[in-house]
Parts: structure tokens; C-alpha cells; sequence
């Protein structure tokens, strides 16, 4: 039993080798969830044979620095499983974690979705929605995005907005309304999962984060928080009117990441995106948006591995690279 795990600063995905098992956990990283812990439940109840490995978690701010955010987890990872564990980065597998190669580590969970994509699908845009981030990698005859978030994020490859996560405001800067055009307020009263929950894009047991106000994951509640970001109560503002707050939401997100996969798409002059993760169904709205090609994994591989695609992918690379006897 080949496991992949992915170890991301919300959540931490596992997935195995040959797809029968996967799993996402809300674990937020900053918050010093017990990491250890769920890596040893995991490594109870599957008893896997060996262990492949990618992060993005280094990034929470509970660490001082990205470097020791890998450590920790690669730390994690190597007290709680008894098998062999293999660190996917940049440059492929690493038996352990040194100062030499910790940031080769950092962030490079889409390089090993995009490593199995050469090989399964060929050239495409790769487009990996999740709950707080999208990764937008072309890929040619190997991946030619940046190499780091910054470099990513400069050219348009990484856009923080995520299903579920996302503040409002960060998305719009006002709403229209009945009474006319209403600023939102900078406040964390609402996110993206809110709005989704909201036009019954996702059902509640799906809006796996806490909510702002810690109140509960039903519609009325995500109506009322949706009223909150016009400082409104929603008795004042009305049904229809939190509704539009949300359908304008998602219009707004599925137009961010149109044009940042129309950019990468005029740049490299690729017409085809594959699209994962639990956002999977905003991609492909954003490339009919765009007039691009999209295959959705969930009709490859199946709903749940397209949900924790990079958590397969490093326990495929494994299971061929490092076959277990």
C-alpha cells in the first residue's frame, strides 16, 4: 500500500496509489493543530508500505520562516511512520530533509500533479482549485511556470482565491443592490464557502473550514453573514438581496480566474485545461468564460482523487519509482 500525503496549511490530504482510498482533513497549521497525531491515525489504520510526500504548509505563519515550516512537517511526517518515506520537490524524490534541499521542497505539490499529467494527458494548462488558492501550471513538453510562490505569483500562476476560504472583500470591492451600489466592509463577516453554500453549489458537510462568526454551516446561516458584509442584518437586506452578494461572488471569481488562465493560455499558446480540485466545477465555468478546452480529472480519475490530485500523484510517482517488494 503506496500513501501519498499532502500537507497543506489548511488542510492535509491523503490519497493512495491505486485510488481506493482518499481523504481530506481540515487541519489549519497555525493554529498548531496536532499534525502528528492525524499522521499517526493514518498511519494506524492503513499501515502503509511506504509514504510519498508534498507541502505547501511551510507557509502558515505559525513558522518564523518557510524553512522551518518544512522541517517541521518533514519531522511530522518521519516520527509518526515506520515505513519508508520519500520528500517529493522540485527536482523529484529526496530520502530525507537537509538545509541543502528543505526549499526544493516548499510549495512543489503541483510539481508532482503535473509530473503525472506529462505522462497521462500531455500539454495542457494545469488548474488546481482548492480551498484557499489556485495554481494555474502550463505544461509543455515539462512545467514552465515559476519555481517558488513569489515567481508564481508575479506571473500570474498563483492566484490566492479559493473556494472556500476567500473574504469577500477581498474578491469585491462593492455590490450592487435594489437601493444602488454598497461598499464592502474589510471585515472577515463572509467567505467564498458562504456564497457557494448560499446558491446551493455545495452542501454544508462540503464547507469543511470554520465559519467567520463560528456560527453554523447551514443556508441561513451563510445568508446572514453575507448580509453582514453591507453591515446589514438580514432581515434588513432580505433574502434576494444575500443571494445577489453571492451570485456576484462567484461571477467575480470565476471572472479572476478566467483571465489569469487567458493569460497564461495567450502566453504559452495552449488551448487545454485540465482542471481538479474541489473547485473543479469553477474552472471549468471560468474556461467556457474563456473559450478553452477543459477536461475536469473527476472524469478521469474519479471525484475524490481530483480533490487531493497532488496527494495521488506523489503516491503514483512512488509506487513506480520506489516499488515496494
Amino acid at each position: 500500500m503506496i500513501l501519498g500525503v499532502d500537507i497543506g496549511g489548511a488542510n492535509t490530504k491523503a490519497a493512495s496509489s491505486d485510488g481506493r482510498f482518499a481523504e481530506i482533513v481540515y487541519l489549519p497549521l497555525w493554529k498548531r493543530c496536532p499534525l502528528e497525531e492525524h499522521l499517526a491515525d493514518l498511519s494506524s489504520r492503513l499501515k502503509p508500505d511506504a509514504v510519498g510526500v508534498v507541502m505547501t504548509g511551510e507557509l502558515a505563519d505559525c513558522f518564523e520562516s518557510k524553512m522551518e515550516g518544512v522541517r517541521f512537517i518533514a519531522a511530522a511526517v518521519e516520527e509518526t511512520f515506520d515505513c519508508p518515506v520519500r520528500f517529493w520537490g522540485l527536482s523529484g524524490f529526496h530520502e530525507s530533509v537537509s538545509r541543502d534541499n528543505a526549499m526544493d521542497l516548499a510549495a512543489a505539490n503541483w510539481s508532482a500533479s503535473v509530473r503525472l499529467l506529462l505522462r497521462d494527458i500531455g500539454e495542457c494548462i494545469f488548474v488546481d482549485m482548492g480551498s484557499t488558492t489556485t495554481d494555474i501550471v502550463p505544461v509543455v513538453d515539462r512545467p514552465l511556470s515559476g519555481f517558488t510562490d513569489l515567481k508564481r505569483l508575479m506571473r500570474g500562476e498563483l492566484i490566492y482565491t479559493g473556494l472556500l476560504r476567500t473574504n469577500l472583500a477581498a474578491l469585491l470591492p462593492c455590490v450592487d443592490l435594489s437601493g444602488g451600489s454598497a461598499p464592502l466592509s474589510s471585515e472577515l463577516f463572509s467567505i467564498t464557502a458562504d456564497a457557494y453554500l448560499a446558491l446551493g453549489d455545495i452542501e454544508p458537510d462540503e464547507y469543511s473550514c470554520e465559519t467567520p462568526d463560528g456560527g453554523p454551516k447551514s443556508r441561513e446561516g451563510a445568508l446572514r453573514r453575507l448580509a453582514r458584509t453591507v453591515c446589514s442584518d438580514l432581515d434588513e437586506l432580505g433574502e434576494d438581496g444575500a443571494l445577489s452578494i453571492a451570485a456576484q461572488t462567484r461571477s467575480r471569481q470565476i471572472s479572476v480566474i478566467s483571465n489569469g488562465i487567458s493569460r497564461v493560455a495567450e502566453r504559452h499558446n495552449i488551448r487545454r485545461v485540465v482542471a481538479a480540485g474541489i473547485g473543479e466545477f469553477v474552472v471549468e465555468a471560468a474556461c467556457e468564460r474563456a473559450a478553452l478546452e477543459c477536461i475536469r480529472l473527476s472524469e478521469i480519475y474519479t471525484e475524490r482523487l481530483s480533490d487531493v490530485f497532488p496527494a495521488f500523484a506523489v503516491a503514483r510517482l512512488l509506487s513506480e519509482r520506489y516499488p515496494v517488494s
